[in-house]
């Protein structure tokens, strides 16, 4: 179960990590994506990306800075919670003694 909640936060954290490069250069995803058709397609790196386009990158990396945050908060917010529970399962065994 550890391991599941490692998972998650490492996931969350990588989103948030790859939505703040996508928000801040979206040249670097034009390019990349660039690369990939250029493995299966002539003169792709002829290709220009429009603004339009540009935009849209920045606004998918705001979306994965959300979503990796909340991702992480929620880890957070859930382990104080698992905390609290044993910490009154805790004090709970000491009263019943």
């Amino acid at each position: 179960m550890e391991d599941c909640k490692k998972g998650r936060l490492f996931g969350s954290a990588l989103i948030l990590l790859q939505g703040v490069v996508t928000a801040l250069f979206p040249q670097a995803s034009v390019r990349l994506t660039k690369k990939m058709i250029g493995k299966n397609f002539d003169n792709a790196s002829e290709l220009e990306a429009k603004p339009a386009y540009v935009r849209q990158l920045r606004a998918i990396g705001v979306g994965m800075i959300a979503a990796g945050g909340t991702g992480l908060l929620l880890g957070d917010a859930e382990e104080s919670e698992t905390a609290l529970a044993e910490l009154a399962g805790a004090d709970g065994a000491d009263d019943e003694e």
